[in-house]
């Protein structure tokens, strides 16, 4: 059983192909081409380019800046729920780390085929950026908030 893989062994090293400069393939002279000629060295031509175009025919003329203004339509405003609980003390709990936060918390009791539920909601805030800033607090704290966006 030995002498079978001593055998197989030697019989696997032989179906290797040579590596290194030893061996018939290091012999053989290089195609032409690959060693004997250096690559290009890469053009750059954009150096003397650049300076000769003239960057005024190529620009449009700039547009007048547009103030940013809100998508929002003034019926629409927008809520973050930042937590539904089955318990009442559970609310209560997430309300008190969100007032720790300097935002104003709200707890909703909501009745529903799946039984009773208290929501915890900040806002309504009137603008996007309003409710950016709270859901930015919230994560922070790691608190997972749902963005609502509901019309009067």
């Amino acid at each position: 059983m030995l002498s079978g893989m001593f055998l197989s062994l030697l019989f696997y090293l032989g179906t290797l192909p040579p590596t290194g400069s030893t061996g018939p393939a290091s012999t053989a002279e290089p195609t032409a081409g690959t060693d004997s000629q250096e690559p290009p060295k890469p053009r750059f031509d954009f150096y003397t380019m650049l300076p000769e175009q003239s960057m005024e025919e190529d620009l449009p003329a700039p547009e007048p800046a547009k103030p940013v203004t809100e998508t929002t339509s003034p019926s629409e405003y927008y809520l973050l729920q930042a937590g539904s609980f089955r318990q009442r003390e559970d609310a209560d709990r997430r309300r008190a780390e969100l007032l720790l936060l300097g935002l104003e918390p709200n707890v909703r009791e909501s009745n529903g085929d799946n039984g009773r539920w208290f929501r915890v909601y900040l806002g309504p805030f009137d603008t996007r950026s309003k409710m950016s800033k709270a859901r930015s607090l919230t994560a922070a704290q790691n608190i997972d908030t749902l963005v609502l966006k509901r019309s009067s």
